[in-house]
C-alpha cells in the first residue's frame, strides 16, 4: 500500500499536498466542497498585523498557462483572524494549519509572529519576506541575504512552533537568500512566491492591472519552480517546501524528486476547487506507475 506520509519540520503529515496561501481563504469555504482533513495541511491567507484592504481593482488577469494577480494581502488584521476565522476553522479542520505572516515592517513580523505562535491551531508558521520594506525605502525584505537572516533571526526569537521562510524568485541568486534563512534559524524554506509580470490591454493602451504589475502563478512558472527548489535543496540543511504551477500527481512527484519534502498548490485552486482532493486521490495510481512505495523516499532523489 502507498505510504503518502511525509516529515514537514518535526511534524508528521498525512499526504505532502497543501493548498497554498491566498488560494484557499481559511479552509472552512472548501470544507463545503469536501472534507479538507484529507489535505497533509494547509496555508491560510496571508495575515497583517493591522487589516488591510488591500488593491484597487482591477486585480486579477488572465494570461496564457497563468494569472497575474496584484490582490495586495487583502486580510481582516491578526485579531480577528485569531478571534474568528482560526475560531470558525477549528470547527471543520481537525488537523494543525500554517499560518502565513506577512509585514510591512520587523515589528510588524514580530508581532503578527508572537501571535499566531501562541494559537493551539497553528502549527507551523510561514513567513512571507516578499513584502516592502516601509523602514527600508520601500524594497522587499526577501530581495537582500542580509534582511531576510534579520527577519528570520527576529521572529525565532518570539516563536516556539517551526519557523518556514516563503520566498521570492524575483532575485538572482536564490540560493543566497535560502542560506541567509537558515543562517537566521529558520526549520523550513517555501519557494517560489509569484514572478513580476504584467499586460497591457491593446485597445486602451493601459496595463490591465489597476496597480500596472503583478504575480505570476500557474503552470508557466513550475519549470523555473523545479529548478529554484533543486537548487535551494542541493544547499540548506532544513526541509524545502515547493510550489509553482502544480496541478496534478506527477508535479507533486516531480518537485519532491527536486527536492521538496512537501508542496503548495496554488493558482490550480482558483481553477478547479477540488485538485487537492484530486492530486491526493490520484498519488497512489502516480507511485505505483513509478515505483514508489514511500513519498517520502524521493525527496531529492533525482539522478543528476
Amino acid at each position: 500500500m502507498a505510504d503518502l506520509r511525509v516529515n514537514l519540520c518535526g511534524i508528521t503529515i498525512d499526504n505532502p499536498v497543501i493548498p497554498a496561501s491566498g488560494t484557499f481563504g481559511y479552509g472552512y469555504e472548501f470544507n463545503e466542497l469536501y472534507d479538507i482533513n484529507i489535505l497533509g495541511t494547509f496555508s491560510f491567507k496571508g495575515t497583517t498585523k493591522e487589516p488591510r484592504f488591500g488593491n484597487d481593482t482591477p486585480r486579477i488577469a488572465e494570461c496564457p498557462s497563468g494569472m497575474l494577480n496584484s490582490v495586495g494581502l487583502q486580510n481582516p488584521g491578526v485579531e480577528k483572524v485569531i478571534n474568528e476565522e482560526l475560531k470558525k476553522l477549528s470547527g471543520c479542520f481537525h488537523k494543525k494549519v500554517m499560518a502565513n505572516i506577512s509585514g510591512f515592517s520587523l515589528n510588524d513580523y514580530v508581532y503578527t509572529c508572537e501571535r499566531l505562535d501562541k494559537c493551539p491551531e497553528v502549527g507551523w508558521l510561514e513567513v512571507n519576506v516578499s513584502c516592502p520594506n516601509v523602514h527600508g525605502g520601500g524594497m522587499s525584505f526577501g530581495l537582500y541575504p542580509d534582511s531576510v537572516e534579520e527577519v528570520t533571526r527576529a521572529v525565532k526569537k518570539v516563536t516556539s512552533k517551526p519557523v518556514i521562510i516563503k520566498l521570492s524568485p524575483n532575485v538572482t541568486d536564490i540560493v543566497s537568500i535560502a542560506k541567509a534563512a537558515e543562517n537566521g534559524g529558520a526549520d523550513g524554506i517555501s519557494l517560489i512566491n509569484t514572478l513580476l509580470g504584467m499586460r497591457i490591454d491593446l485597445k486602451t493602451r493601459r496595463p490591465v492591472l489597476k496597480n500596472i504589475t503583478g504575480g505570476l502563478s500557474g503552470p508557466a512558472v513550475f519549470p523555473i519552480a523545479v529548478r529554484m527548489v533543486y537548487q535551494v535543496a542541493k544547499a540548506v540543511n532544513i526541509p524545502v517546501i515547493g510550489m509553482g504551477g502544480i496541478s496534478s500527481a506527477e508535479d507533486v512527484i516531480e518537485m519532491m524528486l527536486a527536492g521538496a519534502a512537501a508542496v503548495e498548490v496554488g493558482a490550480a485552486n482558483l481553477v478547479n476547487p477540488y485538485v487537492c482532493k484530486n492530486i491526493i486521490e490520484d498519488l497512489p495510481d502516480a507511485m505505483e506507475k513509478y515505483g514508489i512505495d514511500r513519498l517520502s523516499d524521493i525527496t531529492g532523489a533525482v539522478h543528476v
